[in-house]
């Protein structure tokens, strides 16, 4: 038996908890564009997630050679906030190469991103020479800058 092909990546998804603050971010700071925002049928969406009716908005973005799904929870009512370290098991990350590595790093934490850590010079493997930090949303999405290749 053949193992099934994997044509492409569809989306990578992000629970939020202010769709509008954080579709901002990603469209006037990051650049993305906005593909598709609407509510879904709570009864679906349970169904799907496995959280009996949920009360959700979605919206698609679309930038890079990517898609991006942010969805604002309204129900379940007790849902809480993730804060994993990145050395955490299921922890994820957004990394992208930036020009004006410094400009943008200034951006993000305009717009309420937090230092994980230092911006440090990357010692050995692919993106060796290059600067790189970690930062944190208040969403808890950890979003990595790289210097772009010059």
């Amino acid at each position: 038996m053949s193992r099934p092909e994997i044509v492409r990546f569809n989306h990578t998804s992000f629970t939020v908890a202010d769709l509008d603050a954080s579709l901002r971010f990603f469209v006037e700071v990051l650049g993305f564009s906005l593909r598709d925002r609407s509510r879904r049928d709570p009864r679906l969406i349970g169904a799907v997630t496995g959280l009996g009716d949920a009360d959700v908005e979605i919206a698609y973005l679309d930038g890079y050679g990517h898609t991006l799904e942010l969805i604002e929870y309204r129900t379940p009512a007790d849902r809480t906030a993730a804060r994993y370290r990145p050395c955490d098991a299921g922890a994820a990350h957004i990394a992208l190469d930036v020009t004006a590595f410094d400009r943008m790093l200034a951006e993000v934490e305009a717009h309420g991103f937090r230092r994980m850590g230092e911006v440090i010079v990357v010692p050995a493997g692919p993106n060796k020479g290059r600067r790189a930090v970690y930062t944190r949303s208040q969403d808890g999405i950890i979003l990595e800058l790289i210097e772009a290749p010059r």
